[in-house]
């Protein structure tokens, strides 16, 4: 049995359901589908599945709609999951290769489902990249923002931000070091993209058994624009501001206190992230 979690906000909802039941049937296999309404919904819909012992799991949406299933996962080493990318953002599914839509189905019945590393963050898992800095900060005011279409905020979002940023002060120990940094941004990469499909960490990958921590000092004000274009670009791993990291476990803190943190583009306010690359335990459908 497929238990499918559906994001209730994808678009064109109704008509991509139904394509994906009727794929699934053309193979002879049977499915059932449950609709998150609000957020959290997913997550609890993975919990109480597979705490129940049913162990094969689609779910359609974006790369938020995936954190909370995979989040809510009660034993992932028993689990196959397979992703249906349908969200604003899919980032996670084009790093390896899943296609758009409802033609994803056919990776449940053409692949073996593949061992998959997950980054545990204490409550959260993150199957790309968690994370804090500008893109948090313009994520959270684009939140903020009542009026105008999602690419009209997320421009004005950036443009203030831009005027207004200085960097995050933050405590980065990783191999039994800690260091003190003015960060435009620091992340956690088991995945390649963010943000829609900027290349942040061009060299991560999902089976390789450890995760890439990047941190990239924040520019004076006149070069930060060029900072982020060259991130954009997928450039910043050459650049001199640029930490990179391979790693198993890393931690980042605020000494001003909390901040706030992006897993797969979901935010919460954290104490810290630490965070714990896991290895060979989730299995997923893709290429």
């Amino acid at each position: 049995m497929l238990n499918v979690i559906v994001n209730s906000k994808v678009r064109n909802m109704k008509k991509l359901v139904a394509e994906i039941d009727r794929r699934i049937r053309e193979h002879g296999a049977a499915c059932r589908f449950f609709y998150s309404a609000k957020r959290g919904d997913a997550g609890k819909y993975a919990r109480s599945l597979t705490a129940a012992g049913q162990t094969e799991l689609l779910v359609v949406g974006g790369d938020g709609t995936v954190n909370e299933v995979v989040s809510g996962l009660y034993d992932p080493s028993a689990v196959k999951l397979g992703i249906i990318p349908a969200g604003t953002g899919n980032d996670f599914a084009e790093a390896v290769g899943i296609p758009h839509g409802a033609k994803a189905v056919e990776l449940v019945f053409s692949q073996e489902a593949k061992l998959t590393d997950y980054i545990e963050c204490g409550t959260r898992r993150s199957l790309n990249i968690a994370g804090t800095g500008i893109d948090v900060e313009i994520l959270r005011r684009c939140g903020r923002m009542k009026h105008g279409g999602r690419k009209g905020k997320y421009f004005r979002s950036l443009l203030a931000t831009l005027f207004g940023y200085r960097g995050s002060k933050l405590c980065v120990t990783v191999g039994g070091e800690t260091r003190e940094y003015n960060a435009l941004i620091a992340a956690v990469c088991n995945g390649k993209f963010l943000g829609g499909g900027i290349p942040l960490c061009p060299v991560a990958e999902v089976d390789d058994g450890q995760m890439e921590l990047i941190v990239v000092d924040c520019p004076p004000r006149r070069k930060l624009l060029p900072a982020l274009l060259r991130m954009m670009r997928g450039k910043l791993l050459s650049e001199t501001e640029t930490h990179h990291i391979p790693c198993r476990t890393a931690s980042v803190l605020s000494p001003e206190g909390k901040l706030f943190v992006q897993y797969d583009g979901e935010i919460l306010e954290e104490e810290a992230l630490n965070a714990c690359l896991v290895s060979g335990r989730l299995r997923i459908w893709r290429v």
